[in-house]
């Protein structure tokens, strides 16, 4: 049997206190996603803000490889009909082929939380997915609060999965929304369904509020479940929704599951790292198989065990899911994830190349001073290039000042960049104003430069986060500037660190500069490239 891996970073993910991404950020995020094979990917509920409304609409340009993309919404209010609901107009709006509408399973909510009749509720479930089919979507039932309105009122709750079902619901997802059940109470939850409705094709939705999300999701596969709703890391309201990591992991390594390529699967722990450096969140070190010390030994026994044969103390290969060995006193590891990295930006070198070592030292430096690749892939990639000897200097700093001038307290802040750059022995020294000292700076370093690139001119910064390292400096700790540019065909991250936030946003600033330029001589060499081929 195929489980297919259904995602809510981007919605329920959202909900995680100081979680928050872009519309342009979930773009990014979405395509990542399906870059490594998830199966679903839900967006976001169209009718709660305009930010899922634009990401619906960003989204329908571009080509996915396989992911479909679901929008999320509830039943239609008990006041109104399916045909005039908001809500519901609204998920068509999003214009998916696949829709997601939960709706209650527990009489409590029922009552307390819609304020209407069992019965009622019911006719909203029906209605709402009734009307969705004859729209064309294909439509998966969220049955909310299953598990506790089956532990209050077993008939009702599954009565409102026979009325789904009924209504034309491919697939009834089973949802331990409180997240305090147990796996034995999952089990007799699903018994109840699959004795009830023989051969319903069902999934699970869990939340972690008990630390069993990712039990409780496994044990629903171990019981049929076609399907596993969940987020990258676990992030989501109060203390999360099941981490697909884990399950994904879990799935495709020890019970048989290839929901994900073994290729894919090798990038696991960067689309993890990738999401959480966007969010502008920590990384857990000691997450299960993608955190940084998911196998990592310090004990003596332990690395003179695990250098005679790993599996004394790890529970699988780390390399299957893109990780690392690490032994703390010593690291020993690295120069086939940099050759594999390499191999990504289309540069050949053997893990024996002297040259692979290099880019690891210089890797290990870089990250002892607070500098994280994982969203920054255009840092990475120059670094590559560096250490071959393969960059260009596209101009040289004089020198820069920034002025944040306030001159009373009614008034904002008005900043000034100066600048002097040298491009081939010309001294170009300019200034420009800005909405604070980065902005200033930004405009004045490509204001002198685009003279002599105008391929500049289209490039843009689109986002700008910092992130205090840890220290026990206070305000004199080191800071971590990833910038996000475009050109409105490529989307690139790069980094900066330093004591001055000034100086950690220069370093960023100017990797996303001479990335654009080695970037267009990449293509134009390409181009000319292809029509060589053509004129033969």
């Amino acid at each position: 049997m195929e489980v297919k891996i259904y995602d809510s970073t981007l919605r329920d993910g959202t909900q995680a206190e100081d979680f928050c991404f872009s519309a342009e950020d979930k773009v990014r995020i979405a395509l990542k996603l399906d870059d490594i094979g998830i199966h679903y990917i839900e967006g976001g509920w169209p009718g709660s803000n305009p930010k899922d409304a634009e990401f619906f609409r960003e989204i329908r340009n571009y080509q996915l490889k396989q992911a479909r993309i679901a929008a999320f919404g509830s039943t239609h209010h008990p006041g109104s009909t399916a045909a005039s609901d908001p809500n519901l107009k609204a998920l068509l709006e999003a214009n998916t082929e696949l829709v997601t509408i939960f709706g209650k399973s527990w009489t409590v909510h029922v009552k307390d939380a819609l304020r209407t009749t069992l019965d009622r509720n019911l006719d909203l479930i029906s209605e709402s997915i009734k009307f969705m089919r004859q729209q064309g979507k294909t439509v998966f039932y969220d049955a909310e609060h299953f598990f506790d309105g089956f532990n209050a009122d077993p008939q009702y709750a599954l009565a409102t999965v026979g009325k789904a079902m009924e209504a034309g619901a491919e697939c009834a997802i089973l949802c331990d929304t409180n997240g305090g059940s147990l796996p034995s109470q999952i089990q007799k939850g699903i018994n109840a369904v699959k004795e009830k409705f023989p051969g319903i094709p069902f999934g699970i939705h869990a939340h972690n509020d008990s630390d069993l999300a990712v039990a409780n999701s496994l044990t629903a596969v171990e019981m049929g479940a076609m399907q596993v709703q969940g987020t990258i890391n676990g992030v989501g309201e109060r203390c999360g929704n099941a981490d697909l990591c884990s399950i994904m992991a879990n799935l495709c390594l020890k019970m048989g599951y290839a929901c994900l390529g073994p290729e894919n699967l090798k990038r696991l722990r960067q689309v993890s790292r990738f999401i959480l450096e966007l969010a502008n969140i920590p990384s857990n070190p000691y997450q299960p198989f993608v955190g940084r010390s998911a196998f990592a030994h310090k004990g003596g026994i332990h690395i003179s065990a695990v250098e005679k044969n790993p599996k004394t103390y790890e529970h699988i290969d780390p390399g299957l899911v893109g990780n690392k060995r690490r032994i703390l006193v010593s690291d020993l590891s690295g120069r086939t994830a940099v050759k594999r990295k390499a191999e990504e930006f289309g540069l050949k070198f053997s893990k024996s190349d002297p040259v692979a070592m290099q880019v690891l030292e210089e890797l290990k430096d870089l990250e002892n001073q607070g500098f994280q690749f994982e969203a920054a892939e255009a840092s990475f990639e120059l670094l590559i290039n560096r250490t071959m000897g393969k960059s260009k200097k596209y101009f040289e700093l004089v020198s820069f000042r920034v002025i944040d001038q306030k001159l009373s307290e009614n008034k904002d802040p008005v900043a000034e960049a100066t600048i002097q750059i040298q491009v081939g022995g010309q001294l170009e020294h300019t200034a420009a104003l800005g909405n604070g000292p980065v902005n200033a700076l930004d405009k004045a370093l490509r204001k002198s430069l685009e003279k002599f690139y105008p391929e500049l001119k289209n490039m843009e910064l689109i986002d700008y986060k910092v992130r205090v390292l840890p220290s026990l400096a206070g305000t004199g700790s080191k800071v971590r500037v990833l910038i996000e540019s475009t050109d409105g065909q490529d989307q690139w991250g790069t980094v900066g660190v330093s004591h001055d936030i000034i100086e950690a946003s220069w370093q960023a600033l100017v990797d996303s500069i001479n990335y654009k330029m080695y970037k267009a001589e990449k293509d134009n060499g390409a181009e000319k490239s292809v029509e060589r081929r053509k004129t033969r």
